[in-house]
């Protein structure tokens, strides 16, 4: 129960910290889509809380940013970033919670695969909702928009992500465990 209680404490948190640091890019969407400033609450989330946790945070945050100040665009920016980030959420905490050993170099597998998961995840949605508004969406609008454009981004997250992992550890906060192998034990 009192595990429960603290993930929901938690997820909440990640929720309204997705709510405000795009505020931080200046509400410059060009910044904002090379900086992914959503993305890094849910994959903490999903690492911290467990997957259920990430994937709901996930899901909700772009919907709800999206109904309370107008960013993303609802269709379809934000229908698409709402599977997209319960992908990320869903995969780094599955991936994550069965790691046989939690480090930091099982983190950066996660985070990778989880990663790539949301952005094939992205672009079939992107294909189904322009579609069903007589849109196409091309190769090269997939490329751009899930690799070219968002390297900024993703350089952050495998940068920020690890880092605050790392912290809490070292505070006894969230706790690496298994730690059993020396390239673990070296890395985190």
């Amino acid at each position: 129960m009192k595990k429960n209680i603290q993930n929901l404490t938690l997820a909440a948190m990640f929720l309204a910290i997705g709510m405000v640091l795009p505020f931080l890019t200046g509400q410059i969407r060009v910044i904002g889509k090379m900086l992914l400033p959503m993305h890094i609450p849910v994959f903490l989330c999903g690492l911290i809380c467990g997957w259920p946790w990430g994937a709901a945070v996930g899901f909700v945050l772009p919907l709800l940013r999206s109904a309370v100040f107008g960013m993303p665009p609802m269709y379809p920016n934000a229908a698409a970033m709402a599977v997209e980030l319960l992908t990320y959420g869903a995969v780094a905490g599955f991936l994550y919670a069965r790691s046989r050993w939690q480090c930091v170099i099982s983190l950066y597998r996660c985070l990778l695969a989880a990663m790539l998961a949301g952005r094939a995840v992205w672009g079939v949605t992107e294909v189904i909702l322009l579609g069903l508004g007589g849109s196409t969406f091309t190769w090269q609008a997939f490329m751009a928009g899930a690799f070219l454009d968002a390297v900024p981004g993703i350089i952050l997250q495998l940068l920020f992500i690890p880092a605050v992992m790392v912290a809490l550890d070292r505070a006894g906060l969230v706790r690496f465990r298994k730690k059993r192998d020396a390239r673990c034990a070296d890395a985190g």
